[in-house]
């Protein structure tokens, strides 16, 4: 496994990407998901230039981010989690990237003592085995969450299914787009609604072709 090699494939398929959907340069996030290794691994891939890493475990999270404390990181937290284990995690935490409920929210911001910048994990394709709120259920929970003092609610996040063909993901993820304008447009003062975290190794193209600002990619690094 040549990380040098992979990481500047990476980065040049999504500046490529980011090209053809006449975008900014830079205005796509890479996060790296090191969920598939260990810990040097994971080191050795911040010493090509990788700068945001992305775990789904909380055990996992803080064992990476105690291995790279000396590194100048930004640490996402991308996978579901569990109220019971807020505590342990948050305040390690830059990015929240699964946010899917107003009772994880509160339990944050009782634990939290910094701001915590949040995706709301929706779940736009309606997937049953899918966490986060339905795209009819946001509305109602705005009011709500605009009350928390530790949580910024930077974006939205959704993932496409694993057998989406490139039909299905254009209109998942453009739906997603639509639906992160409509935010936005409310101009909810702790919720800019700016960002979109969504694209993976297999669709980070399509993702960025519609909008999306956080792509987490997690095999093409370690193929």
């Amino acid at each position: 496994m040549d990380l040098q090699k992979n990481k500047y494939q990476v980065f040049a398929a999504v500046a490529e990407a980011t090209r053809k959907a006449n975008r900014p340069e830079n205005s796509v996030s890479i996060v790296a998901v090191t969920k598939y290794v260990d810990s040097s691994t994971a080191k050795e891939l911040v010493k090509t230039g990788v700068k945001h890493i992305g775990e789904n475990r909380v055990d996992k999270f803080l064992e990476k981010y105690q291995y790279l404390r000396d590194e100048e990181l930004t640490w996402h937290l991308i996978g579901t989690l569990q109220r019971r284990k807020v505590k342990e995690v948050i305040n390690y935490v830059d990015y929240f990237h699964a946010l899917d409920s107003l009772k994880l929210a509160e339990e944050i911001e009782k634990r939290a003592e910094h701001t915590i910048k949040c995706f709301l994990q929706v779940n736009v394709s309606g997937e049953e085995s899918k966490h986060g709120f339905a795209v009819n259920e946001i509305e109602a929970v705005l009011p709500a969450l605009e009350k928390l003092e530790h949580i910024e609610i930077v974006g939205i996040m959704t993932m496409a299914p694993i057998d989406a063909g490139e039909e299905d993901l254009e209109k998942i993820f453009q739906a997603t787009h639509e639906l992160q304008k409509k935010l936005q447009n409310k101009q909810i003062t702790n919720m800019p609604f700016s960002e979109i975290s969504m694209g993976m190794s297999r669709d980070f193209a399509t993702a960025i072709a519609n909008g999306s600002t956080f792509v987490r990619i997690g095999t093409s690094f370690f193929k």
